[in-house]
């Protein structure tokens, strides 16, 4: 049986390895971006000697601990795919995927868990500097952890650093790898995703608290420092974003081309930019569109005068290059999923540039009549990632490893009917994760922080570690 319910084994792997990923991202940036606040803000009680800061530090630190924990089990299952699901992809890789994600394991992993751990439990048994250091490391190997697995990616979308040996490549300039300028884009990008992730969650938590007057003070801190990490998260985001779509234009033309549906080469003088389109890969046309003239050219060169190569062209060159096949990847969801990523991006940093305005005038406790949005506003980075997952993915298909390897070579010999039932399972198991995750971080966040108290000895907590008591402006 080559299908089931009209779907191969390739599909079915594509699509679960599709939504493996994207329920793992769910956890990755938020681990990257919530870390640092944390970090952060235990800087600040460090400085201020404050237990009411420190209090609020583990407040957060207690939810940063419910992500973490089911995160890690996400992250697990998916990398087994690579044996199960894409045999062809491991053997033809395996000597350069390896690398990285082995160092991911070694040089972030058991730093983040190792120094959380200490971090946490600690309180009260080490110095506070010790401490503070423990939390900045956790930040640092959730960043090192995220640049690993970017890495990884990156090449398969830019190869660079290799040869082919015996039908498999083979690793032959280790920095190369390590610098590849694809993986230095997207580092840029992802991480200041992560912030937007991060900072957007504590704004919302903020938010909700300085909404009822809990622990005003407390909380309007955490609210600031939010605050400006989503302004520059948003900003930097969108700037890392734009060069990421130029270098598109050089290095995947194709994926480029999907991006703005532009199926034809531009005649005449610059390259219009569409607005609103409804492409069809069967006509291999737009069914409707609305452009504005000359922005394309501007967006993907910085002038008004170049233009990028459309995909009837560029399909007649694959076939010239790469022999006989379809290399258009299917350009209506890369082309909305990419609209959706840059419209979520500008709302993020127009709700930070609304809130730091309000911060000026004076008017940080309240959050105003777009209180209901600020707090919808944690899924806004979320759906952004997901968005820029789907158009980054989709848009380099049917390659798996860009001009090497084609996604139909790289797929197990399974039946569809297996990959199915491991799809089933998966999802069960992925989606009772996220509810737990998001019920407790919910819950949890709700509740808000226990008064501190003072004159209490430093005793962990199941929740909170207690304030210390503070001598000389120090716990």
């Amino acid at each position: 049986m080559n299908e089931i319910f009209g779907f191969s084994a390739l599909d079915l792997s594509r699509f679960q390895f599709a939504t493996t990923s994207i329920f793992h991202y769910f956890f990755v940036p938020f681990t990257v971006g919530f870390a640092f606040l944390i970090a952060v803000l235990q800087t600040l009680a460090y400085r201020s000697g404050s237990a009411r800061m420190e209090n609020l530090t583990r407040f957060f630190g207690h939810l940063f601990f419910i992500n973490f924990a089911v995160g890690v089990v996400t992250g697990i299952v998916q990398e087994f795919q690579f044996g199960m699901n894409w045999q062809g992809f491991s053997n033809f890789v395996g000597n350069i995927f390896g690398v990285p994600l082995a160092l991911e394991v070694l040089m972030a992993f058991f730093l983040e868990s190792t120094f959380l751990g200490i971090w946490w439990f600690g309180k009260g048994r080490i110095p506070a500097w010790a401490s503070l250091a423990c939390i900045w490391i956790v930040s640092v190997g959730t960043m090192i952890s995220a640049f690993w697995i970017i890495i990884a990616n990156a090449w398969m979308q830019h190869p660079v650093g290799f040869e082919i040996k015996d039908g498999r490549a083979v690793m032959t300039d280790f920095m190369a790898i390590v610098l590849n300028p694809k993986g230095l884009e997207w580092s840029a990008h992802i991480l200041t995703g992560s912030l937007t992730v991060g900072s957007f969650f504590v704004l919302a938590v903020s938010a909700y608290h300085l909404r009822r007057g809990h622990e005003v003070e407390s909380f309007r801190t955490s609210f600031k420092v939010a605050l400006v990490v989503a302004l520059v998260g948003s900003a930097g985001v969108i700037a890392s974003g734009h060069e990421q779509g130029q270098s598109a234009v050089r290095d995947q033309p194709m994926k480029y081309a999907a991006f703005s549906a532009l199926w034809d080469t531009p005649t005449g003088n610059g390259m219009p930019e569409s607005l609103l389109a409804l492409p069809s890969n069967g006509l291999r046309e737009n069914r409707l569109e609305v452009s504005l003239p000359y922005l394309g050219s501007f967006l993907a060169f910085n002038n008004f005068n170049q233009k990028a190569q459309g995909i009837n062209e560029l399909q007649r060159e694959y076939e010239a290059r790469y022999g006989p096949g379809d290399y258009v990847p299917w350009v209506w969801p890369v082309y909305w999923a990419f609209r959706v990523m840059v419209g979520l991006g500008g709302v993020m940093l127009l709700v930070s540039l609304y809130y730091v305005w309000r911060w000026r005038r004076g008017k940080l406790d309240d959050p105003g009549r777009l209180y209901p949005l600020l707090l919808a506003m944690p899924l806004a980075p979320h759906l952004a990632n997901f968005s820029g997952f789907i158009a980054t993915e989709m848009g380099r298909q049917p390659w798996i490893v860009q001009g090497l390897l084609r996604t139909g070579d790289a797929v197990s010999n399974l039946s569809p009917l297996t990959v199915l039932l491991s799809l089933a399972a998966f999802w069960v198991v992925y989606l009772t994760l996220i509810g737990l995750d998001v019920f407790l971080l919910t819950r949890t966040a709700r509740a808000g922080m226990h008064e501190p108290d003072v004159e209490t000895p430093s005793v962990p907590a199941p929740e909170y570690l207690p304030e210390a008591r503070l001598e000389g402006g120090r716990p």
